[in-house]
This record gives structure tokens, C-alpha cells and sequence, in this order.
């Protein structure tokens, strides 16, 4: 989890949710969803999949319920968990393979200097009040973002949008910006005539559904906008339960979902009519490791907090730790074999660099600890100058893979002389300790942009507080070259350059330790169609709906 994982509904779901039933409410889990199926439900005996093909029913976790409702303008959509927002158009979109094409945008381009963008806008679209769409309303929402204190998304880069008439608008940037487009192409456009206090409720957009129902804590049904412009979704009817992730593998035993989120905890379990669906991820797992020596303090997620840490800071010990990983042994104890080993944020990404990847020598992590006279005591623990090779390790304890990943990895570093205290706590717990303790977090976007902010000096993630000016210097021009496709070779010098040998690589700063890129898992009836999915981002949730338009029954 990161930074905004905290802003988790204030409900209370510990208890078990009892879902309604399209607004009456079930009195067990047997009767949840019942007057809701529409032909999707059935019992979990059944040898039949759903008699209707327009209904899916889906369980997401309850952290995937979002806090301010459907307002893009807040946070549905855009900021940490990315998706598409389905009740609103963007401007552009990406495809399964991840390029950008056009949805209300017909056009658009960049200036030389990377200070202007334009954009042309199509006249054929209206939101579901009838009134007509237009560049008044992108801009709108754009300057709306720019000016919001609570906005998840990020268009800090932006000076402002302007409108200069129905179907063009320009965006006149403070700094130039290649990876705009990412966050354009998961930013809700909504409408100025109808924005205001309650829209996140009572969301009016121009996109595939529209919002029938949102029963706060359990449910949001979604219907068909019969007068969306493009292609009709083939599932007219979509309804999200939220649920703990005992209690959707509940429901998947008895067959009142269609499709339930579930982890390498709970794969190998057998359910009648269900099948396992694994969905490649950019979601990383990774440890930062803080670079520098404690005694200052840093403005943090809610305050001013410690920074540094006595072990982590010397390099040679972020190295060994790099080294002693046997990440492949991770996803076989801990995951199941549902991912793939993990060297960076963006391994799968075109600005991923090949040098990120580092293979498992414990023997050369011994030699990097001796070398800088980290040596064994009788305990078989390393020691230097009286400090003990001994840090705390925290991970998010209501997360079972993360407590999993942490204890093989503490196991992992006993063998190089490394103790690791593992620590389950909230987050609330967790953000004090976030520059002076490593801490497991969960990353991973189809954009650079954290990539950008996780080594950067003054970014947002930079946990590890590593300051580099070559680095920064590479992130910045990175991001200043006027198309994005170009940007890439000097992402990868960022994390290694070969030449002044510097970097956050593993044979570098070494910042971060990596773990494993972890599949996201879903029991799905027998029958059902997802269609091809694109690579999901860090969040279990809403990314899998991406494409629900195109779900089909068999």
C-alpha cells in the first residue's frame, strides 16, 4: 500500500457486509444479491452458467470503494489506484498494449518547447442530463483539478486549461510534462453545468454507465448509458459488491458473484462452476531502504518525522541486501508462483532499464558486508562500530501476502548476518517510521510517473531520501522531452547510466529492494468472458472493469 491506501472509507467493515440486494437488504449471505441476480445468480451446486448475458456481478475489496464517491475531481478514477472511470469520458484512453488513442479527444499535439497542448475535441457528445459536451467542461475539469486541495490527481504541472471555443482547448503548462497524458487518460471529464457539493453521489457523465445505485459500505450498480457515442457495451448491467476477503470467497462458494478478488493465500482452493483467472500486474512490491544517517527530520504523510536509519545507510549493506534476495523463492513459499520477480517499479514498462536486475549471490553479499567490515558476532549477527546489522521491517498487517513476503525476506537475511524485525501495523502506525525504517510497500503504474517520484529528490515517494543531481538531472529531462516515447533511454540512466556510474540500481545507490510483481487473482464463474485485459496497476480493485463494456457470457 502507499500513501493514499489510508483514505479507506469510514465505514465500519470489520464486521461481516451484508450486502443489499438492489436496496433491500439480505438477511445472510445466503440471500445477498438474490433480487439483484438478473440471471447471473445462481446456486453454487449448479452445472449451469448465468441465463442472462447482460448482468455480472462482481466482489472487490472493500478498500476499492471510493471514499468521495464518482468525482473525478476528487480522487474516482485518478490518484494512486489508476482505472478508467466508466461513468465519465476522458480525453484519451490506451489500449490493452497501452498506447494512447482518442476517445473525446479527435486530435491533439504538443508544442516544441512542450509548453502547450492542444486539443480537439468531437461535437457528438452529451452527458446524461442531455446537455451537450463541450470544451468548456474540459477545461472546467482540468482548472478544477489544478485548483482542488483534495485531488488525487496530479496536473501540479499544468498553469491552466483554456477553452478557445466548443471543440478546442489548450492546456498551458508551468513546466513541460510528457506523461500528462497518463493521467488524461484515466481523468473523468464532467460537467460544469452540473458540478457541485453531492456529485460525487450523484455523478452526471458522458461515459459507458451510468450510476443506478450506490449503497454506501456494500454496493454500486452500474447501468448502460443508452446514449453513450461509442461502441454499446455488450454488459448492460454491472453491480460491485464490497467485501472482506473471506467473505468473497464466500460468496464465490455460494455462487452469488461472478467473479471474486482473491490472493495467493486462497488460490489452490477448489470451487464448483469457478475457475482461477490470473491478471498480469505492474504491481511491485518493494522495501525502501533509507540512505542516509539519522538525526533530521522530514515533512512526511501527515507531519514531521524521523529520517534515517544507522544500518541502511551505509551502501554496503543496501547492496548485500540486494544481492542475498532469492526472489524465486519468494513466489514459490510465498505467492504461489502467481508473479514474477521484481527488480524496479517499472520492469515491464518501455523506461524500465535492463540494468535494474540483479541475481541472487549470497556469496557476493557476504564479501560487500566483510568488505566494509560489517562482521559476524557469536549470534552469527553482523555488527560495525557497535552498531548491530538489526532494523525493523514494517508491512501493512492487514495484508497477508505482504506479512508473507516479510518474513521470507527476514528469513532470507539471517544467512548474510542481517537481523529483521518484522512489524504489522495500520498505516496510521506505519508513516512515522516512512524515512527511517524500511517499510514494504506496494507500487506500480502504466505510467513513469513513479518512477519519477519514487528516485527523485523531492518526490513524493522518495522514501530511501536519496539525493543524487545526476539522477535528477535525467528524471527532469526525461520529462521535458516533447513526446513521451522518447523519454525512455533517459529514465533508464536515471536508474543506471553505465557511464559516471551512477544510479539507483542495485550496483548503485541501491535505494530500494524489490520483491516480486504479484499476479492479480480472481475466482470467475465458468462462462464469463473478461476479454483481454491490460496489465493491472498497484490496487486490487476497479482496474479489472476496465473493459467490462466488452464482458460477454459464453
Amino acid at each position: 500500500m502507499t500513501k493514499f491506501e489510508t483514505g479507506a472509507l469510514a465505514f465500519g467493515r470489520r464486521d461481516f457486509l451484508k450486502l443489499t440486494a438492489c436496496g433491500a437488504a439480505a438477511a445472510s449471505l445466503g440471500g445477498v444479491l438474490s433480487a439483484c441476480s438478473g440471471g447471473s445468480q445462481q446456486s453454487a451446486d449448479s452445472d449451469s452458467t448465468a441465463s442472462s448475458g447482460d448482468q455480472v456481478i462482481i466482489a472487490m475489496n472493500t478498500g476499492s470503494e471510493p471514499a468521495a464517491g464518482f468525482d473525478p475531481l476528487r480522487s474516482w478514477g485518478c490518484g494512486e489506484h489508476v482505472h478508467e472511470p466508466l461513468i465519465q469520458s476522458t480525453l484519451i484512453t490506451t489500449d490493452e498494449n497501452l498506447e494512447f488513442k482518442n476517445d473525446l479527444a479527435t486530435d491533439y499535439s504538443c508544442s516544441d518547447d512542450g509548453l502547450t497542448w492542444n486539443f480537439t475535441i468531437r461535437d457528438d457528445v452529451k452527458f446524461t442530463d442531455g446537455e451537450s459536451l463541450t470544451a468548456r467542461d474540459v477545461a472546467f475539469t482540468i482548472n478544477g483539478v489544478i485548483n482542488a486541495e483534495d485531488s488525487e490527481a496530479d496536473l501540479s504541472m499544468v498553469r491552466e486549461a483554456v477553452a478557445t471555443d466548443d471543440t478546442h482547448v489548450e492546456l498551458h503548462m508551468a513546466k513541460p510534462y510528457n506523461a500528462l497524458l497518463y493521467t488524461l487518460a484515466v481523468l473523468g471529464i464532467v460537467p460544469e453545468h452540473a458540478y457541485g457539493d453531492g456529485y460525487g453521489a450523484a455523478p452526471i457523465g458522458s461515459g459507458r454507465y451510468m450510476l443506478e445505485q450506490w449503497d454506501q459500505g456494500q454496493q454500486v450498480i452500474l447501468n448502460a448509458n443508452p446514449d453513450y457515442y461509442g461502441e454499446a457495451p455488450k454488459m448492460q448491467r454491472v453491480v460491485v459488491a464490497f467485501m472482506e476477503e473471506d467473505a468473497a470467497l464466500a460468496a464465490a462458494r455460494a455462487g452469488q458473484v461472478d467473479i471474486a478478488y482473491t490472493t495467493a493465500v486462497y488460490a489452490d482452493q477448489d470451487i464448483q462452476n469457478y475457475e482461477l483467472l490470473a491478471c498480469e500486474t505492474v504491481d511491485s512490491r518493494g522495501i525502501s531502504l533509507p540512505t542516509v544517517a539519522s538525526g533530521a527530520d522530514k515533512e512526511g504523510d501527515g507531519g514531521e518525522y524521523p529520517v534515517g536509519n544507522a544500518v541502511t545507510s551505509d551502501i554496503a549493506v543496501r547492496r548485500a541486501i540486494n544481492y542475498a534476495v532469492d526472489r524465486e523463492a519468494m513466489i514459490d513459499n510465498v505467492i504461489n508462483g502467481y508473479g514474477t520477480p521484481a527488480y524496479s517499479v517499472c520492469d515491464k514498462a518501455p523506461w524500465g532499464s535492463p540494468d535494474m536486475k540483479v541475481e541472487t549471490d549470497v556469496e557476493k553479499a557476504k564479501v560487500l558486508l566483510d568488505d566494509a567490515g560489517w562482521t559476524a558476532g557469536s549470534d552469527g549477527i553482523r555488527a560495525k562500530d557497535g552498531v548491530r546489522a538489526a532494523f525493523d521491517l514494517y508491512y501493512a498487517s492487514n495484508d497477508s501476502v505482504r506479512q508473507a513476503l516479510a518474513a521470507e525476506f527476514a528469513n532470507q537475511m539471517k544467512a548474510i548476518g542481517i537481523d529483521v524485525s518484522i512489524k504489522g501495523a495500520s498505516w496510521d502506525d506505519i508513516y512515522p517510521h516512512e524515512f527511517s525504517e524500511p517499510i514494504l510497500w506496494g507500487w506500480g503504474s502504466n505510467s513513469p510517473t513513479e518512477t519519477y517520484e519514487l528516485n527523485y529528490s523531492k518526490g513524493w515517494g522518495n522514501y530511501a531520501c536519496y539525493e543524487n543531481e545526476n539522477v535528477d538531472s535525467y528524471l527532469d529531462e526525461a520529462l521535458a522531452v516533447p513526446h513521451v516515447e522518447d523519454s525512455y533511454e533517459l529514465f533508464q540512466k536515471a536508474q543506471w547510466d553505465g557511464a559516471t556510474q551512477q544510479g539507483v540500481a542495485p550496483q548503485g545507490a541501491a535505494t530500494w529492494v524489490w520483491l516480486a510483481n504479484v499476479d492479480h487473482l480472481y475466482f470467475k464463474r465458468e462462462g464469463l468472458n473478461v476479454a483481454k485485459q491490460k496489465p493491472h496497476p498497484h490496487g486490487h480493485g476497479w482496474s479489472l472493469v476496465n473493459n467490462v463494456d466488452a464482458w460477454t457470457w459464453a
